[in-house]
């Protein structure tokens, strides 16, 4: 495995400069978007992307449910490596320990992740990212950013996906041909998230007034909630689906 020195000196130059910046207590709302031009002109982008590959969206309503199942399986399968990982560097070793367990059941008598016996063991899904870590070390979340494609984001978050594309150890252990397949699996598993929830992304995206502050809010009062962080606003986490997107 590659060494991880450079990694891990980029993760201690961004913990550097999101330090510099105000924490979201301290701005208006909790939300603290410095960039909201440059931010909102890749929304633009992002969402004339998403117009245009709607339709293979909503393709996904129509993949037969245990072909759907079998995806998100195997997606949930192939990034517990990477979980295990993080939650090591957590420290919640108890945690780690059931997600082992969880991909070696998955992998083996689940049929390579498709299907979900360590479920039904007692071994529900339960996912984590090198941005929740950098959140467990205590990285303030810095500014809010849209990244081209990926979406809603923050400077922290930001740099946990780029962590995280070199901490899978499944990355340095399969051959090209199951990287590939890995990696398809997981975009496939986007796809089918598109249309499952295309009714809230549509509302979200076209149905209210002012997208971007919309998915603004939901993105973050969704991603502090995920990591219990209060002080940053996650206790006043509202439910996507809950939102009156009108007139907003």
């Amino acid at each position: 495995m590659p060494s991880l020195r450079p990694i891990a000196c980029l993760a201690l130059v961004s913990l550097i400069a999101a330090c510099a910046n105000p924490g979201p207590g301290e701005a208006p709302d909790g939300i603290f978007d410095p960039q909201e031009g440059p931010n909102r002109r890749v929304h633009a982008f992002n969402k004339r992307l998403d117009t245009a590959l709607s339709g293979a969206g909503s393709a996904g309503s129509s993949v037969p449910l245990p072909v759907r199942a079998g995806i998100e399986n195997m997606a949930d399968t192939v990034s517990l490596p990477q979980t295990v990982v993080n939650q090591l560097l957590q420290l919640r070793l108890g945690r780690a320990t059931r997600n082992t367990a969880r991909f070696s059941i998955n992998a083996t008598v689940g049929l390579l992740g498709l299907l979900d016996p360590a479920e039904a063991m007692g071994l529900p899904e339960d996912e984590s990212d090198f941005g929740e870590t950098l959140h467990v070390w205590g990285l303030p979340e810095g500014s809010y950013i849209e990244l081209p494609v990926l979406g809603p984001s923050t400077e922290r978050d930001a740099v946990g996906m780029f962590v995280d594309i070199f901490t899978n150890p499944l990355s340095y252990v399969l051959p090209p041909n199951a990287r590939y397949t890995a990696t398809g699996v997981r975009l496939a598993e986007r796809v089918l998230d598109r249309s499952e929830y295309a009714d809230q992304i549509d509302e979200m995206l076209y149905g209210s007034a002012d997208s971007y502050a919309q998915s603004r809010t939901i993105y973050l009062q969704n991603r502090r909630y995920e990591l219990g962080d209060e002080s940053a606003g996650g206790a006043g986490y509202i439910d996507p689906e809950a939102i009156d997107t009108e007139g907003f």
